[in-house]
């Protein structure tokens, strides 16, 4: 700025910079133009990309070839080369570390909304394969040297041996194998909790013509099944010396349940024995029809409702409960809770447990033997007998069991002069019958082993054979591997449909049954479900096999649901608490030739506000009844569909 001077000899001046043109800086503008704009900012987002996908993109590359190297590793599995097994497992599990590595690099993604749920699904499926890895190579190092002892690879050794000695060669190796069960299940136990992060209903039906959510869910479902038993095997590993007499003697209580007259545990009790069992050795010591047991015992505790509507006959005189009626909770320890108590008024004492088995496993260990010869009886297989469309076995033993007519007192002595065949002792076959298969069992040799662990893995698994036990520690060991029967416990839907034949003859033989359930959730948020079951039985009536099926049906549902309608009942009955459940019931009856339906519909006691884990993450628990097969199960909700054989219990989770 210009400075005035004041002088007072002077005229004002004013004193003006001076300015040097060698000096003049010159400011030079930005040449950076729109156009340049338009070249970079792509080229920065070109960039970007490239970081995101680059990673993506490699980790995608490493999958296929992983996919390529495990997929014929799975498809041409061979347990008995157990070489081969090890060789492949190395390749497996450096394959799946590279694909971990690779996956670090976008980990990151998972932040991202909707995006981000996939691949953190991701780093939780690759987790899991570690474990699983893991666990494997634990595994097949433990059990290597006892593979070809069971019959599962081929050493070259002596296969002369019979399967008693093989099995008493496994039992007293447990206490070598137990440790390592310990960190086997640890590992499964790990890989399950990453799995469970993982909601198929999250995924879209299809994705490029593959039924992604299905093929989701079954992995997820079969990898849940072989986990769970995995992870529940070594308290059944340490029970099992107990279970099987190595260091003192048992003795069990067999129960015969004829699943072709269904009850609630599996089956009609029909006959019993008395099992020995010694160092793994079994010997039956005796049986019986358990009419015989049952005109020993004095009736004095007041039998269901359901029982005296239907049953009628003995119950017309007394409303007590008979012995051979008394397994009519569905929950297996409950009901031989009553059963052992009274049972021990009529001499069935002094026993160690009580074993319950029905015809699938008499089916699924001659599948396995083959034909076999019970002497004075003839032979039993599982070939389809013409005359009832079933296993011959099972003819068999009903024709033998079921022969009516009438009884001839002669009136002078009070002696029978004229009875049905067998009708002193109906089920006098069980003993013979269960002698030749222990000795076809366990003297079969190395090639019959495998499918004989196998058929009573199947079985055990399917609830063909229930355990109860009086000692804590070995009842703990079945119910935590699920063979004990129990019905479960937890806040979560629940569904257990139970059926009782009540003097329906051995109808159970035909009937097939389905069931559909539509859930709904209404404007309030509250969850409203409609169970449909539908019953059909498509043959003739014989009036000695097929007949009038009087059946009594419950379902357990949530404690505190609540009753919307029920079609389809001759008879509906009060709705009641039990097992920490609530039970809906009542009973129809379905002809031969005929189809019934029986719809229930009610609200359940939580809204889907209140659903666990994520907003909306329903999951519900299908327990199947014992002694059933496998009845188709359909489930409706919104835009989810879902359809299954209920072998096993099966828990369902979707998104509502």
């Amino acid at each position: 700025m210009a400075r005035v001077l004041y002088n007072f000899d002077m005229e004002p001046t004013i004193l003006i910079p001076k300015i040097e043109p060698n000096k003049i800086e010159v400011i030079q503008k930005s040449k950076f133009n729109l156009k340049s704009k338009f070249v970079i900012v792509p080229v920065v987002i070109l960039a970007i990309i490239i970081l995101l996908t680059a990673p993506v993109l490699v980790f995608v590359a490493k999958a296929n070839k992983a996919y390529k190297q495990i997929l014929p590793i799975v498809e041409n599995l061979n347990i008995k080369d157990t070489n081969k097994i090890k060789n492949d497992l190395t390749l497996v599990k450096t394959t799946v570390s590279e694909l971990q590595t690779s996956y670090k690099l976008f980990s990151w993604m998972k932040i991202f909304p909707g995006l981000g749920k996939y691949i953190d699904d991701l780093g939780h499926s690759i987790k899991a394969g570690i474990y699983v890895i893991d666990a494997t190579e634990i595994t097949l190092t433990t059990v290597e040297p006892y593979l070809s002892v069971l019959g599962f690879s081929d050493s070259g050794k002596d296969n002369t041996q019979t399967s008693q000695e093989r099995i008493d060669f496994v039992i007293n190796s447990i206490p070598e194998i137990l440790p390592k069960a310990g960190e086997i299940s640890e590992k499964f136990k790990k890989a399950e909790e990453e799995m469970s992060n993982i909601n198929p209903s999250d995924y879209p039906e299809k994705f490029k013509g593959i039924a992604l959510r299905e093929k989701l869910k079954k992995g997820l479902d079969l990898f849940n099944e072989i986990s769970g038993y995995i992870s529940e095997s070594k308290p059944l590993l340490e029970a099992t010396p107990y279970l099987l007499g190595v260091d003192s003697d048992r003795t069990y209580l067999v129960l015969f349940q004829n699943d072709k007259e269904l009850r609630a545990t599996g089956g009609f009790l029909t006959a019993y024995s008395i099992m020995k069992v010694s160092k793994a050795k079994f010997e039956p010591v005796s049986s019986d029809d358990i009419y015989n047991l049952d005109a020993k015992y004095k009736p004095s505790l007041p039998a269901p409702q359901a029982v005296v509507d239907l049953i009628k006959g003995p119950y017309v005189l007394s409303q007590n409960i008979r012995l051979r009626d008394m397994n009519y909770s569905p929950d297996f320890k409950v009901a031989m809770d009553l059963f052992s108590e009274e049972a021990n008024d009529v001499g069935l004492k002094n026993v160690d447990g009580i074993i319950a088995v029905d015809t699938g496993l008499l089916v699924n260990l001659l599948d396995a033997l083959g034909e076999i010869g019970v002497p004075g009886f003839g032979n039993f297989s599982t070939k389809i007998e013409p005359k009832c469309n079933c296993p011959q076995v099972i003819y068999e033993l009903e024709s033998f069991a079921d022969v009516e007519g009438p009884i001839i007192w002669d009136p002078l002595t009070g002696k029978i002069i004229l009875r049905p065949k067998n009708s002193d002792n109906r089920k006098k076959i069980i003993g013979p019958l269960m002698n030749s298969i222990l000795a076809n069992a366990f003297g079969s040799t190395k090639d019959k082993l495998s499918k004989l662990i196998n058929a009573v893995f199947k079985s055990v698994t399917e609830k063909h054979v229930l355990f109860y036990l009086h000692d804590l520690d070995a009842q703990k060991a079945v119910e935590g591997f699920g063979i004990a029967g129990r019905m479960e416990t937890g806040t979560s839907d629940y569904l257990h449909i139970n059926d009782s034949n009540l003097g329906g003859r051995k109808s159970n033989l035909y009937v097939k049954q389905e069931v559909e359930q539509e859930i709904e959730v209404t404007k309030d948020g509250s969850i409203e479900k409609t169970v449909t079951i539908t019953y059909k039985n498509p043959e003739k009536h014989d009036g000695w096999l097929n007949s009038v099926l009087p059946n009594w049906v419950r379902i357990y549902v949530p404690e505190g649901s609540k009753l919307v309608e029920i079609e389809g009942l001759e008879k509906q009955y009060e709705t009641t608490t039990e097992l920490g459940k609530t039970v809906f019931s009542g009973y129809f009856k379905l002809r031969p030739e005929g189809v019934s339906k029986v719809i229930f519909k009610y609200s359940l006691p939580f809204k889907k506000s209140s659903l666990p884990a994520q907003a909306g993450d329903y999951k519900m628990l299908i327990q199947k009844q014992a002694g059933t097969d496998a009845p188709l199960h359909r489930i409706i909700s919104n835009k989810f569909e879902e359809e299954f054989l209920l072998n096993v219990d099966k828990e369902i989770r979707i998104k509502l």
